[in-house]
């Protein structure tokens, strides 16, 4: 019998589709889940709900400490935010999901891999570009493109139909997805962008009414652009994110609500919680400030953006990435120090920043005499810089147009 490996996660989706992939191919399916910081709740009782759907066997791997090193901290590095909000949370996890699936599907001979990502979403590009790159021989098959069910109704009565315990039901049809970076909500309810999420829908973060009346301090250290320790304290990643998690969460850092253009044309809304990584990439700006130099900084704001695309597009495994990622880890180089903050009811102020690598010079930046700027060569710095400007204004005259329009 043919082997397919399942990503699976329990969910609506991926809980018919062993059902399905058995019925339409008669496949053994084996599961896999992985543990990117879900949470033990979605994880518990995955492996018994699998077997008793169909799966031969269920692989469920501890992918956290990879997830946030190798993917969400060179992301961070970067300063990646798609459309100026998003932090890539459920973008960023699905290339080393990807990439477990095709080293299981390796392992034990499979001939295909499946997921339940639907027709109009990015997540399909995310897993399958992933699988191209790494396992080409390898078939993919996805049941929302090709199936008869056309809607998250039609799941939910086929899962009941059979007999499939579900999580979600038709009274509260939004989707969910978690990690260590954050939580995305979408679908269902949240279709209508005039609807406001409801309060009790968010589990990591409090609203600004619900946060304490008193301020909360926290320093973050970092060495080349990654994040080492809190408040004095060196902490490994997984810990690290946990403890921002709940200390942004609890001062109300770190929700998103935005209709964002998604890669296959059409707009939709999410709704994020992202409070650890909020702080981080505030923080990791603010220490970039001190230590990149001015051509530096401001070339990499605009590959941040292409970063970001890369992300959110599922372009992790190209040359592309791979280039970006050299010229962000050379700026990281000096990427280090301690950035003081200050954090209140989803306001996040900085306090104070310090790095053995900062460019920013006192005896420079002073108003006062200093012996280091002559003021005088200002003057003929700006002759230069000015001369196009000088040039064009007694040729053409343009600026009598807008003297006139001042009148």
């Amino acid at each position: 019998m043919a082997k397919v490996v399942l990503a699976y996660s329990g969910g609506v989706d991926t809980s018919i589709i062993v059902k399905w992939l058995k019925e339409k191919y008669d496949y053994e399916v084996i599961a896999f889940a992985a543990d990117v910081g879900q949470g033990s709740g979605e994880l518990d009782g995955l492996e018994e709900k699998a077997l008793a759907t169909g799966a031969s066997k269920i692989y469920i791997e501890d992918l956290r400490k990879e997830f946030l090193e190798q993917f969400a901290f060179p992301m961070l590095q970067s300063g990646a935010l798609y459309e100026g909000r998003y932090y890539n949370g459920t973008a960023i996890a699905r290339p080393i999901i990807a990439r477990a699936m095709v080293q299981i599907a390796l392992k034990e001979g499979a001939e295909a891999i499946a997921h339940g990502a639907t027709g109009k979403g990015n997540d399909q590009v995310r897993f399958e570009l992933t699988v191209k790159a790494l396992a080409p021989h390898l078939k993919i098959i996805a049941p929302w493109r090709i199936w008869d069910i056309r809607s998250r109704k039609d799941a939910i009565e086929y899962a009941q139909k059979a007999g499939i315990p579900i999580p979600v039901t038709v009274e509260k049809p939004y989707s969910m997805d978690r990690n260590l970076w954050h939580i995305s909500y979408e679908g269902g309810i949240l279709e209508d962008p005039t609807r406001a999420p409801s309060k009790e829908m968010f589990l990591l973060t409090r609203s600004p009414e619900e946060a304490p009346d008193k301020s909360t301090s926290l320093k973050i250290s970092f060495e080349k652009g990654v994040p080492v320790a809190l408040n004095g304290t060196s902490m490994g990643s997984v810990e690290l994110m946990e403890e921002l998690n709940r200390i942004a969460g609890e001062n109300a850092i770190g929700r998103a609500d935005l209709v964002e253009n998604r890669l296959v044309g059409m707009k939709s809304r999410g709704v994020y919680e992202t409070p650890g990584g909020t702080i981080l990439y505030f923080a990791h700006k603010e220490l970039e400030q001190l230590t990149l130099d001015r051509e530096t900084m401001h070339f990499k704001e605009m590959v941040a953006g292409k970063y970001a695309e890369v992300v959110y597009y599922g372009l992790w495994y190209t040359p592309l990435r791979r280039a970006l990622d050299a010229f962000i880890k050379s700026t990281q180089e000096t990427v280090s120090g301690e950035v003081e903050l200050k954090l209140y009811k989803g306001n996040i102020t900085v306090v104070s920043k310090s790095s053995p690598f900062s460019l920013y010079h006192p005896e420079l930046a002073t108003f006062d005499e200093d012996d280091l700027y002559n003021q005088k060569d200002a003057g003929g710095f700006i002759n230069l810089f000015g001369l196009p400007l000088l040039v064009d204004g007694m040729l053409r005259k343009t600026w009598q147009e807008e003297l006139e329009k001042g009148k």
